[in-house]
């Protein structure tokens, strides 16, 4: 499975929202969508089950560092099956440490505005291809520092942020193909 580095798209709700952001970044990813039955809920779902678990151990360690300085972290553990099963990717839902902003038939916003910076995370499903069975599956993300602290926080996040997006959205392809 390729994933290649790509831009924001042009359609994509982060850019027709006229924001300026500090940080962006977009990966993309081809998925088969066998029965076109696909859509931003069950990518979004697969976005919060198909990650490994190195991956949540950074997320642990990183709640752990920054509740010391009274920013937003993922709450207590609860059962995450029982979460997901009752998630529904609805605008105005929270799951985690992200909250559903927007959601449209190609893409789910999802994210959370904290003290120190704001982040999005869009899900995008490019369905533009001749082949209405292969899809392109973009992750972008931008980031908006509130203050100096945010781009503090931000300078060791950013290259674990490079590894982990291209890692989740192979995850998420894998996932959803297996769904398929």
């Amino acid at each position: 499975m390729t994933i290649t580095k790509t831009e924001i798209p042009e359609n994509s709700l982060l850019k027709t929202n006229n924001i300026t952001y500090d940080y962006t970044d977009s990966f993309q990813g081809q998925f088969y969508d066998k029965f076109q039955n696909i859509g931003t809920t069950e990518v979004g779902k697969s976005f919060f089950s198909s990650g490994p678990k190195w991956i949540d151990k950074l997320f642990a360690f990183r709640n752990r560092l920054v509740s010391l300085f009274g920013l937003k972290t993922t709450g207590r553990k609860t059962d995450r099956k029982k979460l997901l099963d009752d998630f529904k990717c609805e605008k105005g839902e929270q799951l985690g440490l992200f909250k559903v902003f927007d959601k449209t038939a190609d893409e789910i916003i999802l994210g959370e505005d904290d003290k120190h910076l704001n982040f999005r995370v869009s899900l995008f499903i490019d369905n533009q291809n001749e082949n209405k069975t292969d899809k392109n599956l973009i992750i972008s993300t931008t980031v908006k520092f509130n203050n100096w602290f945010g781009r503090l926080y931000f300078l060791p996040v950013r290259p674990f942020h490079k590894l982990i997006v291209p890692t989740m959205l192979k995850g998420i392809i894998k996932n959803i193909e297996q769904q398929n």
